[in-house]
């Protein structure tokens, strides 16, 4: 059996590449901890979620794949857009934030600009939420328009 010298640089790569590799491990071991966001009992489409109707459990399958809520504020006051079943959980893309305007329901639009404000009744073309840019139709002229929803329901009418 021989043995050769082992130089002081080559300890210390060792143990730098070491501690490198424990370094990147302990993401993926912690990568499965967290909590998630599961329904108390079956929700359905276009039903509002509330408080009393989803808990947050603890995560404890680590090949749990993302996408899903982890926090119980993320899902307040959204409606879901498929069922969701108890005790599983509840995927971010399966949600969607309530209507402020509905289609075909009236509304009032504004227009401002340079000193001017207008204002006159339109009806949606289709349903939005806060801050969607939408066509809608001036009941009195017929012409139909853009704007975006704000958050008291009126729409901001978009200059040309």
């Amino acid at each position: 059996m021989t043995f050769r010298p082992v130089l002081p640089l080559q300890g210390l790569i060792r143990a730098a590449i070491v501690l490198l590799g424990l370094l990147c491990a302990m993401p993926l071991a912690q990568a499965g901890r967290g909590t998630a966001v599961v329904p108390e009992r079956t929700i359905y489409p276009g039903e509002e979620i509330l408080a009393e109707s989803v808990r947050e459990v603890e995560v404890t399958n680590p090949n749990l794949r993302g996408g899903y809520a982890e926090i119980t504020s993320e899902v307040l006051g959204k409606v879901t857009t498929r069922t969701l079943l108890p005790g599983r959980t509840i995927p971010v893309a399966a949600l969607r934030d309530s209507w402020a305007v509905e289609r075909g329901k009236t509304v009032q639009l504004i227009f401002s600009g340079k000193g001017l404000t207008i204002t006159a009744m339109g009806t949606p073309l289709e349903n939005a939420a806060i801050g969607d840019f939408i066509r809608v139709r001036n009941v009195e002229t017929g012409v139909i328009i853009s704007g975006t929803v704000m958050d008291n329901g009126s729409i901001r009418v978009a200059a040309k």
